[in-house]
C-alpha cells in the first residue's frame, strides 16, 4: 500500500468575552456665552463685518476678542433677533463676518456661542468581563 498524508481535522469553537455590570459617569457642562452688537455703516461692505470690539458681553462690558468657534460645540447668529443659516456667518477671535450686505445700521446682533469641551467620562464602577471559552473538537 501506497503512504499517504494524514492530516489533523479541528473544529475550535468560541465565544466573544462578555462584560456586564460596571457604570459609567458622564458629566457634561458646557461654556455658554452671548454677545450683543449693533450693526453701523461702516461694518455693511462687500459683507457684514463686525469687529469683536463692537460687541458687548451679558453683563453689558466691552471685550477685545471674541472666543474662538469651538471644536466640540456650535455658534448661533441671530439678526434682528432671527436665527440664520450656519453657512452664512464666519467667527474668528477677531471678528463675526455675516456672508450679506441686505441689513441696515442699527440692527441688533446677537451672538452665541455653546463649547461642550468639558465632557468627562468616568467608569465608577469596573465591569465583570467573562474569559472567553474555547472548544476543541479533534
Amino acid at each position: 500500500m501506497p503512504a499517504s498524508l494524514i492530516k489533523l481535522y479541528v473544529i475550535a469553537v468560541s465565544s466573544a468575552p462578555v462584560a456586564t455590570g460596571g457604570t459609567v459617569t458622564t458629566t457634561v457642562d458646557p461654556e455658554v456665552t452671548r454677545f450683543n452688537a449693533v450693526l453701523t455703516a461702516g461694518m455693511i461692505t462687500t459683507d457684514t463685518t463686525i469687529p469683536a470690539a463692537a460687541f458687548l458681553d451679558d453683563n453689558g462690558d466691552a471685550i477685545t476678542n471674541l472666543p474662538s468657534p469651538p471644536t466640540d460645540g456650535y455658534y448661533n447668529v441671530y439678526v434682528n433677533g432671527v436665527l440664520q443659516e450656519g453657512g452664512l456667518s464666519t467667527l474668528t477671535t477677531a471678528s463675526l463676518v455675516l456672508a450679506t450686505t441686505d441689513t441696515v445700521a442699527g440692527t441688533p446682533v446677537v451672538l452665541e456661542v455653546a463649547d461642550f469641551s468639558s465632557v468627562t467620562s468616568t467608569i465608577t464602577t469596573e465591569p465583570t468581563i467573562s474569559a472567553p471559552t474555547i472548544t476543541i473538537t479533534v
